[in-house]
């Protein structure tokens, strides 16, 4: 008798999707819906948690890239720089004197500084540090948390 009664007991048993155990019932006590609340609200905080970190690490990556054009566009343009306006400078002073033809110069590369600089500005302007989409779905979860039949 012991026996079938601990069988019993197994059957009426299911396995939830956790490997935790259940006990069938028409009416959930109270104990078990705070359970399934628990359950429920632990998941969609870690869904939001993975959501939160796919946008930063996505916005990171964006501003990296910015970072790294502006990086290679200063040191290239230190290379043309150097480079460059030693050969327009001579080139140059065939015509103007040797001080205007280094002016000349001058003015040319702050020209091109200005233009890297405006790119550069306006692609890390386009980075957003806050995620959007995860501050959007939180504000929906709150608003279905304060009523949650509606």
């Amino acid at each position: 008798m012991a026996i079938s009664s601990a069988h019993n007991a197994v059957d009426r048993h299911e396995t939830g999707p956790s490997g935790a155990t259940r006990t069938p019932s028409a009416d959930p006590s109270v104990g078990e819906l705070v359970g399934e609340i628990s359950d429920d609200l632990s998941r969609l905080v870690r869904g939001e948690i993975e959501l939160a970190k796919a946008e930063i690490k996505q916005e990171a990556t964006k501003a990296g890239k910015a970072a790294g054009m502006l990086a290679g566009s200063g040191y290239a343009g230190h290379l043309v720089l150097l480079m460059g306006s030693l050969a327009a400078i001579f080139g140059l002073a065939h015509v103007v004197d040797l001080a205007w033809a280094a002016l000349i110069v001058t003015g040319v590369w702050a020209l091109v500084a200005a233009v890297l600089l405006m790119v550069g500005r306006s692609r890390m302007r386009a980075v957003q540090v806050k995620p959007e989409r995860t501050t959007k779905t939180l504000k929906e979860d709150a608003r279905w948390a304060r009523n949650p039949t509606s």
